[in-house]
């Protein structure tokens, strides 16, 4: 990766460089050729899936908790977004029929077992320190989980279903690393439709929420809830801009697991950056042993897929 910077300018530079090639390229007509209206309709729809799964999640917190929906929503997304892209392909037999694929299965199943770990610790937790959730509801709160595991793995549809357009943005100039950036367009534009949408139905339906009652508040607090929704939304874009560093470094044939990394990681981090801020404080030890067992398997799992795509 050290290749790709640093050597043509800064890092801002690099980052915007492939913006300004398209914007160039975009009024030659022969680049709109590349983009097939059906993959464009493709990757805005798969966008709009995982757009459902973003509204779900809420629900799915109110009745479940917030650990056990991370790892029943996570792990489904972690299965179903990993295994059906190779499924599509035709590549189910390279995922059970070669060394290679079994070594890098195992590695998804240990990845699986590690989340389930992490997020059975995080709901033992949760008990400990403020007891059950009062809208407690395990057969809804399941069945939201998995219908929110299902409905997110729209993105990892989605940044599969944009490879052309990776591709053609390759074809202009564009460097591998960040080929894939533009399709995120798409890809969030169709989530964007469904969230706004829910939004502004449930500000429609409820009359207790009101955007005038909210712009409201002190000028103060106006500001440091901007600051922090917009840092928020910044660094969750940023979950998707390092994944397309990450994918542009892992060989084709094995693209498959770079949304099982991407899960998995996502629980591992959490665990981190919650002890780091002190969110297990005053849990019982058994618990915070459970939650270093999980992170653990998840490292595992993450090297079991390395050896997978060495071997």
């Amino acid at each position: 990766m050290g290749d790709h910077l640093g050597s043509d300018g800064p890092f801002f530079v690099d980052i915007a460089a492939p913006l300004l090639v398209l914007f160039r390229a975009a009024a030659h007509s022969r680049l709109l050729c590349l983009f097939d209206p059906k993959t464009l309709w493709t990757v805005a729809l798969f966008g709009a899936m995982w757009g459902v799964g973003n509204v779900s999640y809420g629900l799915t917190m109110r009745h479940l908790g917030m650990s056990l929906e991370i790892g029943v929503a996570i792990g489904v997304t972690l299965i179903v977004g990993t295994l059906m892209p190779p499924v599509m392909d035709g590549q189910f037999g390279q995922l059970f029929g070669t060394e290679s694929g079994l070594v890098t299965m195992a590695g998804v199943l240990v990845a699986l077992l590690g989340v389930g770990i992490v997020s059975y610790a995080g709901h033992q937790k949760e008990i400990q320190l403020r007891g059950e959730t009062g809208e407690f509801n395990l057969l809804l709160g399941l069945f939201l989980a998995v219908m929110c595991g299902i409905f997110s793995s729209g993105m990892s549809f989605a940044i599969h279903a944009a490879q052309p357009i990776a591709a053609a943005a390759e074809h202009v100039g564009v460097n591998a690393l960040y080929a894939a950036l533009p399709s995120y367009v798409l890809i969030m534009g169709g989530g964007a439709v469904v969230n706004f949408t829910y939004c502004f139905v449930r500000l429609g339906l409820k009359k207790e929420l009101s955007v005038r009652a909210d712009l409201a508040q002190p000028r103060p607090t106006l500001i440091k809830n901007s600051c922090l929704a917009a840092t928020g939304g910044i660094m969750w874009y940023l979950q998707f801009f390092f994944y397309a560093w990450g994918a542009a470094n892992i060989p084709q044939h094995m693209a498959f697991v770079n949304w099982m990394l991407h899960m998995s990681g996502y629980v591992l981090c959490g665990g981190l950056v919650g002890l780091a801020l002190g969110e297990w404080a005053g849990v019982g030890g058994r618990p915070v042993r459970l939650l270093w067992a999980g992170m653990l398997v998840i490292i595992a799992a993450a090297n079991l897929v390395g050896l997978g795509m060495a071997s």
